[in-house]
């Protein structure tokens, strides 16, 4: 299975040139961004693209930003995120990433409103993977849980160091349902969260190890899932932050890292995991063969 990192382009002021010469540096292999608003501005971004060739991943918020307008109507999140889709496809993305929906709404709300942004999707011929993202809909494992399991043809961007800040807790204790959703799984947001957080200030440091090998043995099971059913394919994204995700310093608000410098150390630490996580794969089937 191949493997594809993205650079974020959240929190970076440039455009697919400027990302370029980072993402070539890093060994990644394209760039996650929404698609801009104006028609200029997204002419000039998918010329970029093309000139740069950059594999790209579009993001699409519906109803707001990443916090949504809280007394936007499920419709009113419907028809943003059909315009979206029209606005971004001919951009040929390799798939939206989609932060939708309101974690306000009942169940029944949910399901029905994943109900229609699925046909929706496929009404217009692309690829949408719905982020689990605090604010929005997937904002914990058991509401996720129960839309998946009412809407199977539902595809997940992985994110769930938003859970682990949501549940204050790491989600061994919830594998069950990690095992259950693993089957939605299309896209990993790699970023790594912590019981107080959803973003610990290094995925290196030593306090935070336990962090990171829980993150890594879900993204493993991800990866298990996506193998069975015949991905080619998987993606990542190292997503650390700004916008109050980075840790800063009392006083100074100076930043205690540097994000981009944690984003190539994320991808460059998965790229060597899956590749030892690969490799047993391969060695148990040989045992299994003998």
């Amino acid at each position: 299975m191949e493997f594809k990192l993205f650079k974020t382009f959240w929190g970076f002021d440039g455009g697919p040139s400027d990302a370029a010469p980072l993402v070539r540096a890093a060994g990644f292999d394209g760039i996650e961004a929404p698609v801009p608003t104006g028609e200029v501005a997204r002419e000039a971004f998918a010329a970029s693209i093309v000139t740069e060739q950059l594999d790209f991943i579009a993001e699409i918020t519906t109803a707001g930003s990443y916090v949504p307008e809280r007394h936007a109507t499920p419709d009113d999140h419907l028809r943003d995120f059909e315009a979206k889709i029209i606005w971004g496809k001919p951009l040929k993305p390799r798939f939206f990433n989609v932060m939708a929906g309101c974690d306000a709404w009942p169940a029944d709300t949910q399901i029905d409103f994943f109900t229609r942004a699925v046909d929706l999707a496929a009404k217009h011929d692309v690829i949408c993977s719905f982020e689990t993202h605090r604010g929005r809909s997937f904002f914990n494992p058991w509401i996720t849980r129960d839309v998946a399991r009412a809407v199977p043809e539902l595809k997940l961007t992985c994110d769930f160091s938003h859970w682990v800040s949501v549940c204050e807790r790491l989600l061994d204790s919830e594998w069950d349902t990690v095992l259950e959703l693993a089957p939605h799984a299309h896209h990993l947001h790699g970023r790594i969260g912590y019981p107080q957080g959803p973003q610990v200030p290094h995925p290196a440091a030593p306090e935070y190890a336990d962090c990171l090998e829980s993150h890594q043995r879900i993204w493993e099971a991800l990866w298990t899932a996506q193998i069975q059913q015949g991905y080619q394919t998987t993606t990542m994204t190292p997503e650390f932050g700004p916008d109050g995700y980075l840790h800063t310093l009392p006083f100074t608000n100076a930043p205690v890292a540097d994000l981009w410098e944690i984003n190539t150390w994320m991808g460059q630490t998965e790229r060597r995991h899956i590749a030892a996580f690969l490799a047993r794969q391969g060695a148990a089937r040989v045992a299994e063969l003998a």
